[in-house]
């Protein structure tokens, strides 16, 4: 009994300050844009440091000081857990606007799993922000059907977690010993972020385009490619729909497969691990500064 005990100790211990159970980023759902991560969050997991500031953005507090660019998007632009705050590109891409700019340039995160330019657009226009520069959309093919339905999902799927598990080899084995063994409906696509199926094309792609008009500032879209998409060398037929729509309202594009877009930098199916964040900043550092996609403050 003794020895169990001690065992169970240990392991506890280890899971959660070794690796982080016990400190998963916590969603809450919004009846405007579905849900998102809680505010104010500062989380350490596998080994990444994971933060998310007062308005739920995973980046620092918004300076009115700054240029201020949006960035906006889903898990691909979120990172999740596997990715480190430091190694976002809205985190590198601030970097390098700041420092060719000369003064401090802050790309927001504003992105949750799952989300679609709908949720985007649902966020921008329920919640102050400072005044911005320009507003970006890091979008995939996926994302042309992906629109928002208002299921359930906070605090009922796994992967959306209102509160801590009270034990972490109980999180361990609930949240990810288990699905291994139980089949579940949907496992892989929760664990991706995608729930897709929505019906006509995503309103809030031309949402987000009215959003930068009304304020006069310019609006691209940063094409992801996913790992079906690298392979075939084209975008599938939901990412030509996203292509026709922004050519044809006029929405700048920067496309992932024009710029040597590579299986090896991607975790999975469609996540881009720390080499493809740097390399998605490194392109849009270039169409920002010289492809002139926003004017140099």
């Amino acid at each position: 009994m003794l020895i169990g005990l001690v065992l169970f100790a240990t392991t506890e211990i280890v899971l959660r300050f070794g690796f982080g159970f016990g400190d998963a980023v916590l969603m809450r759902a919004d009846p405007h844009y579905e849900y998102i991560a809680q505010p104010s969050q500062d989380r350490h997991r596998f080994g990444r440091h994971i933060a998310y500031n007062s308005l739920s953005m995973r980046s620092e507090e918004p300076d009115s000081n700054a240029v201020v660019i949006l960035g906006c998007g889903d898990s691909v632009i979120n990172g999740g857990s596997l990715a480190d705050n430091d190694s976002l590109a809205t985190t590198i891409l601030s970097a390098q606007l700041s420092q060719v700019w000369g003064r401090e340039v802050q790309v927001l995160n504003i992105s949750a799993g799952s989300w679609g330019p709908d949720n985007c657009a649902a966020y921008l226009a329920n919640t102050t922000l400072p005044k911005s520069a320009a507003l970006l959309l890091v979008a995939s093919s996926h994302d042309a059907h992906d629109n928002m339905s208002f299921k359930q999902v906070v605090g009922v799927r796994k992967h959306f977690p209102a509160k801590q598990y009270a034990s972490a080899v109980v999180e361990l084995i609930d949240r990810y010993v288990l699905p291994r063994f139980v089949k579940q409906p949907a496992t892989t696509d929760e664990e991706l972020g995608i729930d897709k199926g929505g019906e006509g094309f995503n309103p809030g792609f031309l949402a987000l385009k009215r959003y930068a008009d009304a304020r006069g500032i310019p609006f691209f879209i940063y094409l992801h490619a996913e790992r079906s998409e690298i392979k075939a060398g084209a975008y599938n037929e939901q990412g030509q729909e996203i292509i026709r729509f922004a050519r044809e309202v006029g929405i700048p594009l920067v496309m992932d497969l024009d710029h040597g877009a590579r299986e090896d930098e991607l975790r999975d199916r469609i996540h881009p691990d720390d080499a493809g964040q740097r390399r998605m900043a490194d392109i849009l550092f270039q169409a920002i500064t010289e492809d002139d996609l926003v004017p140099q403050p």
